[in-house]
C-alpha cells in the first residue's frame, strides 16, 4: 500500500545543505579532493546525487526488459548445428545466433524443424555475398521467419585489417542488399572496441562513428541496425554505457530520418576473463549480464566460463544459459520497464558519457571520418593508449582480478586443460591497415604461470 504523505512531516533537504553537512564532517578537508573521484573516461563521480542537481537534457528511451536469451552456434556440420539449435531452444534459449563461414551451407537443412515465427535467428556471416543474403531473405519471407543478418564490412576491416574485397565493392554489395532485403541486414561489431581496451567514451563514440559511415554510404537503411556490445564488470557504468549508446544513436539516426531504434545484442567482455581460477568467470559474467539487462539490451548472449580454453561444449553452454534463466525467471529482471530510470547516479553518468562520446564523435567527423582514421591508424593508436593504461593498473595490482593478480591459487594447473590457444595469435600477413587485436588483461601473467608449471 502506497502512502504519498509518508514524508510530508519532513522538510526537504537541498543538495547545498547536504554538502554543508559533509563539509562540516570532513573537519576542513576539501570536499572535491577527498570525496569526488574521476574515472578513466574523465567522468567525475560524486559521493551523493540529488534531484536539484540533475540536468538530464534527453530522456533515455530504453525498451522494456523483455530481453531474449541468445545462444551462439558455430556452423561447421549443418546437421549437428541444427540438432544443437533444437536442443538449446528446448532447454531455455529464446534466440539463436549462427556463425557461418561457408556460403555453400544449406539454409533449408540448417533450419529444418526449427520454430520460425516466434524465435529470432541471427546470422553472422564471415563473408559478403549478395546471393547468400538473398537465400536467407527468400527463406525468411516464404516461412514467415524472423531473421537478422549481421553484415559489417567496417568491422571486418577493423578486426582483420582488410575489407572483404575493397571499400567500393563492399559498399556496392551492401547497397544492392539494402535495395532488396526485407530483413535487418546491417550490424556494428562494437565488441571489438571493448575487448581491445577502449574506454567507455571511446566505445560509444567509435560505435556511433562506425554506424555513421553506413548512414553516409547507404542512402536508404529501412531496417533496424544491430549493435553488438561487450559489457564489463563496472556495474553502474556499464548500465549507463548502454543507455548512452542508445541515446546518442537515436540522436544520430534522427539526422538521417532513420526511424528505427537500434537493436542491442550484448555479451560479457573477454577483457577481464581469466584462465586460472576460471570459476570466478561465472561471477563476472553474472554481474555483466545484469548490467546488460538493466541497461536495456534486447538480447543477451552469455559467455561460458570455460570459453577461453575449451571448445564449445554442452556443459559450458548450459551453465551460461542457466545464469540468464535464473536472472529472467527467478530474479524477474524482465518484469520492470526501464529499471534504471530515476536513479540519479546512473542518469548523471549516462548524460556525461553521452556528451563526451558525442564530442569525440564530432572530432572524428571533423578529421575525415571513422574509416579514414582507421586507415591512418588514429583509432588504433587511441585504443592502444587506453589499453596500456588499463594494463598498467592491472600489472600494479590497482585493477584486481581475483584468483589471478590477487589471491591466486598456486596449485592451479591448466597446461593439460587447453583445447584452445587462449592468447593473442600471431599471424604475420599483408593488411591494408593495422588490425585492432583483442587482448585480455591477464595474458602475460598467465603465460608466465603456464611456463612454470611442472
Amino acid at each position: 500500500m502506497s502512502n504519498n504523505n509518508l514524508f510530508s512531516n519532513f522538510d526537504p533537504i537541498s543538495s547545498k545543505q547536504w554538502k554543508q553537512q559533509i563539509q562540516y564532517e570532513l573537519k576542513g578537508a576539501d570536499y572535491n579532493e577527498t570525496l569526488v573521484w574521476e574515472s578513466p573516461e574523465g567522468i567525475k563521480v560524486k559521493p551523493f546525487y540529488h534531484l536539484d542537481e540533475l540536468d538530464v537534457k534527453n530522456n533515455v528511451s530504453a525498451p522494456t526488459n523483455a530481453f531474449t536469451i541468445l545462444q551462439n552456434i558455430f556452423v561447421y556440420d549443418v546437421k549437428k548445428s541444427n540438432k544443437t539449435a533444437l536442443e538449446t531452444l528446448s532447454r531455455g534459449a529464446e534466440s539463436i545466433r549462427f556463425t557461418i563461414e561457408n556460403e555453400t551451407i544449406s539454409i533449408e537443412e540448417l533450419m529444418q524443424n526449427l520454430p520460425l515465427e516466434k524465435v529470432s535467428y541471427y546470422f553472422y556471416l564471415s563473408f559478403l555475398s549478395i546471393d547468400f543474403v538473398t537465400k536467407l531473405t527468400n527463406f525468411a519471407s516464404q516461412n514467415k521467419a524472423n531473421f537478422k543478418i549481421l553484415l559489417d564490412p567496417i568491422g571486418q576491416l577493423a578486426k582483420d585489417g582488410n575489407w572483404f574485397e575493397n571499400l567500393d565493392k563492399d559498399f556496392e554489395k551492401l547497397n544492392a542488399i539494402a535495395a532488396k532485403s526485407t530483413n535487418p541486414f546491417l550490424s556494428c561489431n562494437a565488441n571489438l572496441y571493448d575487448n581491445t581496451g577502449a574506454n567507455m567514451v571511446q566505445q560509444v563514440a567509435y560505435t556511433i562513428a562506425h554506424i555513421n559511415e553506413y548512414f553516409n554510404r547507404i542512402p536508404s537503411i529501412n531496417q533496424p541496425i544491430t549493435i553488438e556490445v561487450s559489457v564489463g564488470t563496472n556495474y553502474f557504468f556499464e548500465i549507463a554505457k548502454l543507455r548512452a549508446l542508445r541515446l546518442v544513436f537515436n540522436s544520430l539516426a534522427k539526422e538521417y530520418n532513420h526511424h528505427f531504434d537500434c537493436h542491442i545484442v550484448t555479451t560479457p567482455t573477454k577483457r577481464n576473463k581469466t584462465l586460472y581460477d576460471y570459476n570466478v568467470n561465472m561471477l563476472r559474467t553474472t554481474t555483466e549480464c545484469m548490467s546488460a539487462i538493466l541497461g536495456g539490451a534486447n538480447a543477451v548472449a552469455n559467455l561460458p566460463y570455460d570459453a577461453l580454453y575449451h571448445k564449445d561444449n554442452e556443459f559450458g553452454d548450459r551453465i551460461s544459459r542457466n545464469q540468464l534463466l535464473v536472472l529472467k525467471h527467478e530474479s524477474y529482471f524482465d518484469k520492470v520497464n526501464n529499471p534504471a530510470d530515476g536513479a540519479y547516479y546512473i542518469e548523471s553518468i549516462t548524460q556525461q558519457l553521452a556528451e563526451k562520446a558525442l564530442d569525440l564523435f564530432k572530432d572524428i567527423e571533423r578529421n575525415s571520418g571513422f574509416i579514414t582514421q582507421l586507415i591512418e591508424g588514429t583509432i588504433q593508436r587511441k585504443i592502444s593508449e587506453s589499453a596500456a593504461k588499463q594494463q598498467e593498473l592491472f600489472d600494479s595490482g590497482k585493477e584486481v582480478l581475483l584468483g589471478t593478480n590477487k589471491y591466486p591459487n598456486k596449485n592451479d594447473r591448466m597446461k593439460d586443460e587447453l583445447e584452445l590457444y587462449p592468447f593473442v595469435k600471431q599471424n604475420p600477413r599483408k593488411t591494408l591497415i593495422t588490425p585492432i587485436i583483442e587482448k585480455r588483461l591477464a595474458e602475460k601473467l598467465e603465460q608466465e604461470r603456464l611456463s612454470q608449471e611442472q
